[in-house]
This record gives C-alpha cells, sequence and structure tokens, in this order.
C-alpha cells in the first residue's frame, strides 16, 4: 500500500502548537476557550441586538449581522479543535475531518473578506452620495451583496478543496498547522501541484486581492470628500462611521495578507498571523462595532431597559 492510501485511511495529525511546553500549552488551552466564548456571546448579543431593533435595519448594520453570523462559524471551525488538540495528546484528524474544516474555514473566511469591501462600498456611498443613498442602497441590492459573497465563497470552496485533497499526499501525515490549512496541506503534496497553485493564486486575486482593492479605492474617495467638509463637527462624524470598519479591516486583510504573500515566513509568525484572523477577528468585531458606534450602544441601552421593565 502506497503511502498516499496511508494518508487517506489514516487522516493527518494537527501539529499545532506541540513544539511548547506544556505549562504553554495549558496557557494557551485557557487563553482560547477565553477568546471562544467572548466571540460567541459578543456575536450573538450583536446578532440579536441589530435583529430586533428596528431602528438597526439599515444597510450599515445588515452587512453587520452578517458578519456576525460569519465569525461565529469561523471561531467555530478552528478554535474547537485547536484546544482539544491542546488539552490532550490526541491530535489526529481524519481525512473527511479535514475535509470539511478546509472546506468551511474558505467559505467562512472568503465571506468574510467580501462582506467587509461590501460594507466599504455601502460606507462610499452614504458620504459620498447621500442623497441618493436609500435609492443605491436598497434591500434588494443589500441582499444581492450578501448572498453574493455567500455564493462566491462556496463556489470559491468547492474549486480549491477537491483540488487540494486530490493531491497525493505521501510526503508526511502531519500539519505544520493547528487547522487544516491550504498552503500546509500543498506543502505535504509530493506529486504536481502546480494546478492547485495555480488555481489558489486566481481565486487569491479575485477573493482577496480584488476585495481589497476595492476598499482602498473607496476609502479613497471617502478620506478626499471628508477633507472636503468644512466644519469639524461634520468630519469627525463622517470619520467616526468608518473607523469601527477600519479596524476590522486592517485586522483581517493585514494579518492574512502577511500570512499568504511570505511562502517562506517562519513557522512560529504563521501561528501568530493565523491566530490573529482566524481567533481574534471573531473574537474583536463585536467589540469594535459596539464600543465605537453609538446606535448600537443606544440599542443595547434600550432594549436592556426594556427587560428591566418587563421584569
Amino acid at each position: 500500500m502506497d503511502k498516499s492510501n496511508l494518508t487517506l485511511e489514516g487522516g493527518f495529525v494537527l501539529l499545532g502548537f506541540s513544539d511548547v511546553s506544556p505549562q504553554l500549552q495549558i496557557l494557551l488551552s485557557v487563553m482560547f476557550i477565553f477568546i471562544y466564548f467572548i466571540s460567541m456571546i459578543g456575536n450573538l448579543m450583536i446578532f440579536l441586538l441589530l435583529t430586533v431593533d428596528p431602528v438597526l435595519h439599515t444597510p450599515m448594520y445588515f452587512f453587520l449581522r452578517n458578519l456576525s453570523i460569519v465569525d461565529i462559524c469561523l471561531a467555530s471551525v478552528t478554535i474547537p479543535k485547536t484546544v482539544s488538540g491542546l488539552l490532550s495528546e490526541d491530535r489526529h484528524i481524519s481525512f473527511s475531518g479535514c475535509v470539511a474544516q478546509m472546506f468551511s474555514f474558505i467559505v467562512f473566511g472568503v465571506t468574510d473578506c467580501i462582506l467587509l469591501a461590501a460594507m466599504s462600498l455601502d460606507r462610499y456611498v452614504a458620504i459620498c452620495i447621500p442623497l441618493r443613498y436609500t435609492t443605491i442602497m436598497s434591500k434588494p441590492v443589500c441582499v444581492h451583496l450578501a448572498s453574493g459573497s455567500w455564493i462566491i465563497a462556496t463556489a470559491c470552496s468547492l474549486s480549491l478543496t477537491p483540488v487540494t485533497f486530490t493531491l497525493p499526499f505521501c510526503k508526511s501525515h502531519e500539519i505544520h498547522h493547528f487547522f487544516c490549512d491550504l498552503a500546509s496541506l500543498t506543502k505535504l503534496a509530493c506529486g504536481d501541484s502546480n494546478m492547485a497553485e495555480v488555481v489558489t493564486a486566481a481565486l487569491s486575486v479575485l477573493v482577496l486581492i480584488m476585495p481589497f482593492l476595492l476598499i482602498v479605492v473607496t476609502y479613497t474617495f471617502i478620506v478626499s470628500k471628508i477633507l472636503k467638509i468644512r466644519s469639524s463637527e461634520g468630519r469627525q462624524r463622517a470619520a467616526s462611521t468608518c473607523a469601527s470598519h477600519m479596524v476590522s479591516v486592517l485586522l483581517l486583510y493585514g494579518t492574512t495578507i502577511l500570512t499568504y504573500s511570505k511562502s517562506k515566513s517562519s513557522y512560529s509568525m504563521d501561528r501568530v498571523f493565523s491566530v490573529c484572523y482566524a481567533f481574534l477577528t471573531p473574537m474583536l468585531n463585536p467589540l469594535i462595532y459596539s464600543l465605537r458606534n453609538k446606535d448600537v450602544k443606544e440599542a443595547f441601552k434600550k432594549q436592556r431597559m426594556m427587560t428591566i421593565l418587563s421584569r
């Protein structure tokens, strides 16, 4: 039996943080459990708040509601398995489990990227073309943008996952990562991986570079428009509506681009960047949008008051 068949039958081993001391592994597991708990509670609260409060039924909060769903799913795909590997000696993941994890991670990760681009488009229309905002960012348009992000992400994953897992994995079944990462899996292939690399590069341009360029272009116009506002109060109000979104963009795109653009980066740095976009981003997004957003804070206070009065 060849080694590729052994890999298919035996699955893979996620090395993850196996190279750190047992004490540090326990510390990391506690930290990741805390991150997961905050991510679940924070995103669920944001989703429910944006759903029940009619005042927040606007295009920007519609996208934010979708982003909360994505962040819940993104954290759930990676953190539980990582914590399980830290707390036990069993770091094994079945072949089908690895396929499912990679497929899901690509879907939610790509959806996250495209949703942030859609949100930048929403901010551009709101600040640069305010008189046509309700016409351009109508409910059907927002639904099409949101559903389109899910469809594109799913199509991307349906293209990348089969191409990756049809490669002959005969070098090793040990993945030097804490989840089934595309780049880490490709490194295990002993056959010709040119097709996988070409498909990955093409789709990376489509779902990572192009949305990022859209964000850069829209914010170039937004900044230009803000600088033309005469009153400092008006400039501050316009800038505050974009601040939370820009923090999320820098956090997600910054760490993602650093991870996948440096093919020869160290294993330790890869893990740090991966923890940032896979773990910290889902946790920080609800904090960023709630702590810096006046509408969300007011809605939270109103719902809290209604809960108190109902008692």
